[in-house]
């Protein structure tokens, strides 16, 4: 399979992990990893979002963790040919048997989000909530996080209400909500969801993909200059 590639790094790609697609783009390009020092991505597959996170925070250092043994393999290859090499690192384990200490920065995730099982089975820990349902990945994103961390996440549009309940819950509380549009005018396509232990008034901004079919639009192109390499 061709490699994806980034202007300070490509990503080797492989029939049996899910390949690189726009969420996990937007999500390593938009997230709040600034004052990020230890950050854990939860479900790595290729690890283009901790390879992401590494090129925009300097002082990250990132463990990426996936119970996919492949997908951690493949992970830690593009770690090793990566100029970031150094800060990241990847581990086969499954999230709910995880633990550490001390406690995370910022814990970012592309999860699983088809409760149904498609008629095709390719991909399916990495599309479907098989292994990590919702509400198992906030219970455990509260444990893992520090006291002033931030848990960011990508989801489905039509979740984010399940979803924020579910956070609730745990006592994690809406800091930031991005609204993903395909284009101008259509219905909200993803959410980009942060949230936090302390309760804040969360920020909220639209953001769109595309202002024409097959042309990025400036919002995309701007965050996403440093990355990509258009032609």
């Amino acid at each position: 399979m061709k490699p994806f590639q980034f202007k300070n790094f490509s990503i080797l790609q492989e029939e049996n992990v899910f390949r690189v697609g726009t969420d996990a783009v937007l999500l390593g390009a938009l997230s709040s990893v600034k004052n990020a020092q230890n950050v854990l991505e939860v479900g790595s597959g290729s690890g283009i979002i901790s390879l992401m996170i590494a090129q925009r925070n300097k002082n990250a250092t990132i463990l990426a963790i996936d119970i996919n043994k492949k997908a951690t393999q493949l992970s830690a290859l593009n770690f090793k040919n990566s100029l970031y090499f150094n800060r990241l690192s990847a581990k086969n384990i499954d999230f709910n048997n995880f633990s550490s200490t001390p406690k995370f920065d910022l814990i970012i995730c592309n999860p699983p989000y088809f409760d149904v099982t498609p008629q095709s089975n390719k991909d399916e820990i990495a599309r479907q909530k098989i292994h990590l349902n919702f509400s198992d990945l906030i219970i455990n994103a509260a444990l893992q996080l520090n006291n002033n961390g931030i848990f960011s996440v990508i989801i489905p549009a039509e979740s984010e209400v399940d979803f924020e309940e579910l956070a609730l819950r745990s006592s994690l509380y809406l800091s930031k909500k991005i609204i993903i549009l395909g284009r101008e005018n259509l219905k909200p396509k993803r959410l980009i969801l942060e949230f936090k232990k302390e309760k804040s008034s969360p920020e909220i901004s639209e953001f769109i993909i595309e202002k024409s079919p097959r042309k990025f639009s400036d919002q995309y192109l701007e965050i996403t200059k440093d990355f990509h390499i258009f032609k």
